[in-house]
């Protein structure tokens, strides 16, 4: 059975939606708000989310991010924005699919089934947790543990560990870390990964000076072995 979670702080698009989904056979989560919706993608392991952006802890383009840090599931954003800026950045945030309310439920449905479709083709879905000799790294819920106690780190270190937990045992651009860290404009700031890697490599490796998961490939990039 299709399992899919619906995030919308409005009850009676909820309610619509559970008796509709429910009734060709889907099974329905729900979550009011975003952090319980990012639980609930790690709990419940939906195959689909159909997400408001307009949510009450937070925007939900934040949840995408949230999700996309561990998870390739189809997100399908049904909201009242019409704005083509708000769709943007929805899309660029990881959602597959962008529905204007009010919106036909057929139109919903159909579009939630291609999804599906296309998420299946591409195989099983990725773990939230990515464990290491050392620590490990919870995508979901965005912390890191170290000897049984979380580890602080900053968003930017977060930031630069995610992207390369994500892309486990794959070569790293310098390139790529800087742009989807600091953005576009600091491709060629490659100061800042040396420091903020040798931060990690503190926090995180057992002996900093010859670490074994956060590597260096001389003038190329970085790459996080577990």
């Amino acid at each position: 059975m299709t399992k899919v979670l619906v995030v919308d702080d409005e009850p009676q698009i909820v309610r619509a939606l559970r008796i509709n989904l429910a009734a060709r056979g889907y099974e329905v989560l729900t979550a009011p708000d975003g952090a319980t919706a990012l639980r609930l993608a790690a709990d419940g392991r939906p195959d689909v989310v159909v997400l408001d952006l307009g949510l009450p802890d937070m925007d939900g383009t934040d949840v995408i991010a949230g999700l996309r840090g561990w998870t390739t599931l189809p997100i399908i954003v049904l909201s009242a924005r019409t704005d083509s800026r708000d769709k943007v950045d929805a899309l660029d945030a990881g959602a597959d699919d962008y529905v204007t309310k009010p919106f036909g439920m057929d139109e919903l449905l159909a579009r939630l089934r291609a999804a599906v479709r296309r998420c299946a083709a591409t195989g099983p879905e990725d773990e939230p947790v990515v464990r290491t000799a050392s620590f490990t790294v919870d995508l979901a819920a965005k912390r890191v543990l170290k000897d049984g106690a979380e580890v602080h780190l900053t968003p930017t270190e977060w930031g630069l560990l995610e992207v390369l937990a994500r892309n486990t045992g794959k070569l790293v651009a310098q390139k790529q870390l800087l742009r989807d860290v600091w953005g576009p404009a600091y491709e060629k700031e490659t100061h800042y990964l040396r420091v903020y890697l040798a931060q990690l490599r503190r926090k995180l490796e057992p002996e900093p000076a010859r670490p074994r998961h956060l590597l260096t490939e001389a003038g190329m990039g970085y790459r996080f072995e577990p």
